[in-house]
């Protein structure tokens, strides 16, 4: 029951540094993303990672040079947002991480002023979704399955393949305004 015909989905590519860049910041939502090879791409690489609960003493170390943790997502995001102001031209943003991470990466950017060739996006990790109930305007996190339950309304939605970059989520719509009560089961499609 995936919707096939919807071609909005976003396509990611490997990351790679950008040469006509004067300063590099890469930002993942999870310390395990493999940085190894961008790092060796460009030495003044800055990375910014969310740190594992397991390294949460961690933080109170002094960081690595180029290197910075983050408490949570939320906090990343946060500072980021503050970063990309403070910036002048040159800088090239890369971002690895799941979905919703990704788009929230690029909405504090092109908040900042950047433009869509300065920003560049990889997923890495969960392919679960972040839906958006079109009749409340709930966000749902996480989504696995072809069919959710909306956290907001309480609506059974059907998880489109439609993807919007401004709302950094894909469209969910009631999958049985037509016969109420007729759901069909639920897939396992984005783990």
């Amino acid at each position: 029951m995936i919707d096939q015909g919807i071609k909005s989905r976003p396509t990611y590519d490997r990351l790679q540094i950008d040469r006509t860049g004067l300063r590099h910041l890469l930002v993942v939502d999870a310390p395990s993303y493999p940085s190894g090879s961008l790092v060796v791409e460009a030495a003044e690489l800055e990375v910014w990672s969310v740190a594992s609960l397991e390294s949460e003493a961690a933080l109170e170390a002094p960081p690595h040079q180029n290197r910075r943790s983050f408490r949570s997502v939320r906090h990343l995001l946060d500072r980021l947002g503050h970063h990309l102001k403070q910036e002048k031209m040159g800088l090239r943003l890369y971002a690895a991480g799941k979905e919703s991470f990704l788009w929230d990466v690029y909405s504090a950017a092109q908040g900042a002023g950047m433009d869509k060739r300065e920003v560049f996006l990889s997923h890495f990790g969960s392919l679960a979704r972040r839906v958006h109930c079109v009749h409340c305007r709930t966000f749902n996190e996480r989504v696995t399955t072809t069919i959710v339950c909306c956290e907001g309304c309480g609506a059974n939605l059907f998880v489109r393949d439609h993807f919007s970059r401004r709302l950094s989520a894909f469209m969910g719509v009631k999958v049985d305004a037509e016969v109420p009560g007729d759901v069909p089961p639920a897939e396992q499609a984005y783990l």
